[in-house]
């Protein structure tokens, strides 16, 4: 008689596969234990003459491929689109919840949006894994449905997702959506959840260099001066 087989009831369903071992899970900012994140000063904020060029240059650019973007010939874009994937393999997707957890892993640039879906619901809370949730980025507002004709059938790289990319969830149960509602992961998901990564503070602008060249003093700019004086003039004056 054939040994009976555990039940597989509470594992993921077949389609989401196993949950993956190269990923990772950060707490909400204002966990406890959190390191304060550094005040950064005015000046950390203010644009410099670089950052507005390299604006205006992305801007142009940008302008640019839409202007020109009927004219490109399929096999150019084809091209461009193949130079894009040999440029970024992978993927990195980071996936916000509600309460600012975060979830991220790295993809196959050619992997299409239905792995990203596949791979969150697997981490999910088996009561919460039937509740559909929907993928999105803002601004501007972009939903990213599975039954999207124009989203599921496009690459990572197509959804302009590449190199790096974060992902905002919305829940169909809007109890789920709340800001204070604990993100509804796995305990076994959540046991690994660190802090999130503080960025390095500015590097502090060098002390402006001080002329080398020393300066003269009043006494010294006088004398100079009376020695400019010419001779009759002084003769004049006594």
């Amino acid at each position: 008689m054939a040994t009976p087989q555990p039940s597989t009831s509470a594992q993921p369903p077949a389609s989401s596969g196993q949950i993956p071992t190269d990923f990772k899970v950060y707490r909400p900012p204002n966990s406890v234990g959190t390191a304060p994140i550094p005040a950064l000063s005015d000046d950390y904020f203010t644009p410099t003459t670089a950052d507005l060029r390299q604006a205006q240059a992305t801007l142009s650019a940008r302008t640019n491929a839409l202007v020109n973007a009927p004219l490109q010939l399929k096999a150019t874009r084809e091209a461009a689109e193949k130079s894009k994937r040999d440029r970024w393999p992978e993927t990195r997707i980071r996936v916000k919840f509600p309460d600012q957890t975060q979830l991220e892993k790295k993809f196959p640039s050619t992997d299409k949006i239905r792995s990203v879906y596949a791979f969150v619901r697997a981490c999910l809370r088996d009561d919460v894994k039937p509740i559909k949730f929907i993928l999105y980025q803002t601004p501007p507002k972009r939903d990213l449905k599975v039954s999207d004709p124009k989203v599921r059938d496009l690459s990572l790289v197509d959804l302009q997702l590449a190199p790096s990319s974060i992902l905002l969830l919305r829940f169909e149960d809007e109890s789920l959506n709340h800001d204070k509602a604990p993100a509804p992961l796995l305990p076994s998901i959540l046991a690994q959840s660190v802090d999130v990564p503080v960025p390095a503070p500015p590097p502090e602008a060098p002390p402006q260099a001080e002329s080398s060249r020393p300066k003269a003093s009043t006494s010294s700019t006088q004398t100079s001066s009376e020695k400019k004086i010419p001779k009759w003039l002084k003769l004049g004056k006594k």
